[in-house]
Order: structure tokens, then C-alpha cells, then sequence
């Protein structure tokens, strides 16, 4: 099969909620579930250059490799995501309550990308969430729909250090690129659910 030569689109969002074991510290994750609506996600790489220098000359230069931080778009942010990762309940009326005692849970960030020959479909570890930007406004001569933005910190995972993966379909991998949202893919994984 052939590469992408350029990329463009985003869809297919979703999240699954990290899940830390009290025993052995090990993580697994709940089943991904879909973010609808995506509009723009943009993750800056974090991480500091450091530079030696000696012998009047720049030694030996690299980059600290802190993961990404940036902003997610979409139509409107699912109150499952509201639940499950920044910690709101919902009521006995079915009121969605956010407090400031909220606890929040990290996720993995899930997505795919289109390209000229294949979509790359993309998973960012270990995740962390703002709350969203609460906006609205009236309807003057046309409806202009509100979007939500939360800002998102992928760092890498404290049991392996991953920060993110991503995978474009091949012969070998087709099964497992097919399944990619039934369950957060890890290194070297198979296909089974």
C-alpha cells in the first residue's frame, strides 16, 4: 500500500477513561467512546531544547520530550465526558451538577486523520482535560452554531512511557486498524477485543 504524501480532516473522536489499578499500579481503559462533532484538535509538543557546548562548538543539542498540550473542538462536549472524565454527576432531576470538589480522571485521546491514500487513526495515552469554555449568544438573521473547546495535556504514561501511537492500514495490520475504536490500542497489539 502506498503513504499519505499530505493530511486533512479530523473525525472519529473519542475517549476512554484511564483505569489505574490500587494493586500493581498497571492501567487499562474503559471502552472508547465517540466525541461527535469534531471541528479542529491542535497539540503543541512540549519540551524544552537543552544544549551542551564545548570544544567552542555546540556539543550535543536535543529536545525534552513533555508530550503535546493544545485545544480540542468540537459541536458540543457529551455530558458522558462531562461525567466520566471532569467528574460531574448527575442529580435525581437529571441535572448535570459541576462542583468544585470535581474530581477528574485522565483518558486516552483517540482520532483519525485523513490522508490522500489512507486515514491515520491516532491515540494520545494519557490525557488530561479542562473544563469547557461556557459561551452563547442570540439569534440574529442566521443561526451561527456555538462550538466547545477544552484544552487537552498528553503526557506520557507512568508504566511505559508511551505518549502516543498512530497507525495507517496496511496488509498485516487491516484487522486490527478495522477494531482501533473497540479498545485503546496498545504497542504491538492484536485485533482481539
Amino acid at each position: 500500500m502506498s503513504k499519505n504524501k499530505v493530511k486533512f480532516g479530523l473525525k472519529n473522536v473519542h475517549f476512554a477513561k484511564m483505569i489505574v489499578s490500587e494493586e500493581d499500579g498497571s492501567i487499562s481503559y474503559a471502552t472508547p467512546v465517540r466525541i461527535p462533532g469534531a471541528v479542529n484538535l491542535s497539540l503543541d509538543p512540549q519540551g524544552d531544547k537543552a544544549d551542551f557546548n564545548a570544544d567552542d562548538v555546540v556539543f550535543f543539542s536535543d529536545y525534552a520530550n513533555n508530550g503535546y498540550s493544545g485545544d480540542l473542538e468540537v459541536a458540543k462536549i457529551p455530558d458522558e465526558f462531562l461525567k466520566e472524565i471532569l467528574g460531574q454527576v448527575v442529580d435525581t432531576n437529571g441535572a448535570l451538577i459541576e462542583s468544585s470538589e470535581d474530581k477528574s480522571s485522565k483518558f486516552a485521546l483517540m482520532f483519525e486523520v485523513n490522508g490522500d491514500v489512507n486515514a491515520k487513526r491516532v491515540v494520545y495515552y494519557n490525557c488530561s482535560a479542562s473544563r469547557p469554555k461556557a459561551e452563547a449568544s442570540t439569534v440574529g438573521e442566521t443561526k451561527e452554531p456555538k462550538t466547545d473547546t477544552i484544552t487537552i495535556t498528553a503526557s506520557a504514561r507512568s508504566t511505559d512511557n508511551l505518549v502516543r501511537a498512530s497507525l495507517e492500514p496496511n496488509e498485516k495490520n487491516q484487522t486490527v486498524y478495522d477494531n482501533f475504536y473497540k479498545k485503546v490500542y496498545e504497542k504491538n497489539g492484536t485485533a482481539s477485543v
